[in-house]
């Protein structure tokens, strides 16, 4: 019999509308985000109505998602849905981390907050972006990287598609080579490059801001970016802050999980991208979505069908 993970999206899943549904039809769902909103006054209208532009802007964008991950993920509970493990891809993880009780709501919605203003601030300082390598493996992408020093894989998303960054210059010389070389990539609308060097001082920031607080020991493992296994507490605060300048291990989180007996994927929050990212990587994996009531019943029957 397999488990069940809870995997909480990151920046780029955001769309207007997201957690509506849910504010309307979930109590749980509701107490979260009428939190997030008391914390950060207008943040529900946004997230509601948009505009589009302002849930694009970092600073926006990551509690916003924050707040919706974790408000899906207490329905999905109300539903009677709970995960053995979980994990969260970029701003995602923090709400993993929030999930499994290692900082409280207020807490770590602060600490997200700074986190989108800090990463916002330092892509604006150092302008750079990010771009999709498709269909050649992360090996053959090192080798083609050998080339371009300054440009950084970020995202290894799946076996055949791999992020990377850069500030805009040298991004721009690797997309015209790989043109050339007819490797497909596809430009991310992302201002900043996220998870590479450039946002080194951001690590300095957060590991800053972490200090006063106390992590407790997750109440379910909690797979790391960083790592790609479960955090480890004599290393949680150095990780959770190295994660904003280090490559996202999303593979390696996939695989680990699977290793471990988790087929079925549940994506708490906006969109598909994740279940997208797992079908791809776990092809006998179960990804399903929780986006309203009707898909946390959906989910819940299949979940049953299968255990």
């Amino acid at each position: 019999m397999g488990q069940l993970s809870f995997v909480f999206p990151g920046q780029g899943s955001q769309q207007p509308g997201m957690g509506r549904a849910l504010y309307e039809q979930s109590a749980a769902a509701r107490a979260v985000l009428d939190r997030a909103e008391a914390l950060m006054p207008g943040l529900l209208a946004t997230c509601f109505e948009g505009p589009m532009d302002a849930l694009t802007q970092t600073a926006t964008a990551q509690p916003a998602l924050f707040a919706v991950g974790l408000a899906t993920a207490m329905a999905a509970e109300e539903a009677g849905l709970r995960p053995q493990a979980v994990a969260g891809f970029s701003l995602g993880e923090w709400t993993a981390i929030c999930y499994a009780g290692m900082l409280d709501f207020d807490t770590a919605f602060h600490l997200v907050r700074q986190r989108g203003q800090w990463m916002q601030q330092r892509a604006q300082h150092s302008p750079g972006g990010m771009a999709a390598v498709l269909r050649i493996s992360p090996e053959e992408l090192s080798r083609l990287l050998e080339d371009f020093p300054n440009v950084w894989p970020v995202n290894y998303n799946t076996p055949e598609q791999t992020v990377v960054a850069a500030c805009q210059e040298d991004l721009e010389a690797f997309l015209e080579a790989m043109k050339a070389r007819g490797v497909r990539c596809l430009r991310l609308n992302l201002a900043g490059a996220f998870h590479s060097p450039l946002m080194a001082p951001v690590q300095k920031q957060l590991l800053d801001a972490l200090a006063p607080h106390s992590l407790r020991a997750p109440s379910l493992p909690v797979y790391s970016n960083v790592t790609g296994q479960p955090y480890r507490m004599d290393s949680a605060r150095e990780d959770l802050a190295r994660q904003v300048s280090s490559p996202v291990q999303w593979t390696s989180c996939l695989r680990h999980m699977h290793q471990a007996g988790f087929d079925t994927f549940l994506e708490s929050g906006p969109g598909r991208v994740l279940s997208g990212l797992v079908v791809k990587t776990l092809p006998l994996a179960r990804a399903l979505q929780a986006e309203d009531v009707e898909g946390l019943r959906l989910a819940r029957e299949q979940i049953g069908a299968c255990w």
